[in-house]
């Protein structure tokens, strides 16, 4: 796969998200993948995905800065969504927030192999905090 492949596959990977298409999902991720170092392999990894769907009805992942790199993709992602309960043990409860991730991929034979993922709580935070 090319480096200019890989955005295009990635870009219908976060589709497949966006659109829940778990029955896809195997398109796009390996059957062993790791999530920032743990082994959950495709069957993890889609629990995880669903799991955040239950708690976020309406998460979106949005792309905001992509760059690629041999088999490499660096991302950040841009969130306004509403947290039914606690999200990263912080009480949203329904409130809307805005907030991003850095995510980086390696890919393997043109599918996520590994994750490395890092959400921006502060920002989650002190948007709560400013609205007491």
């Amino acid at each position: 796969m090319t480096e200019q492949d890989l955005p295009t596959v990635y870009r219908a990977y976060i589709d497949c998200l966006n659109r829940q298409d778990w029955a896809s999902l195997g398109q796009f991720v390996q059957d062993d993948v790791v999530h920032n170092g743990r082994r959950v392999g495709l069957g993890g990894y889609r629990e995880m995905l669903e799991r955040d769907y239950q708690d976020i009805p309406d998460l979106q992942f949005n792309i905001r800065l992509l760059t690629c790199e041999e088999s490499m993709i660096a991302c950040r992602l841009d969130f306004h969504c509403t947290p039914k309960g606690r999200f990263l043990d912080v009480p949203v409860n329904g409130r809307k927030v805005a907030f991003s991730e850095n995510v980086f991929y390696a890919f393997r034979d043109g599918k996520v192999a590994e994750v490395w993922s890092v959400v921006d709580k502060a920002a989650i935070e002190s948007q709560l905090t400013s609205r007491a």
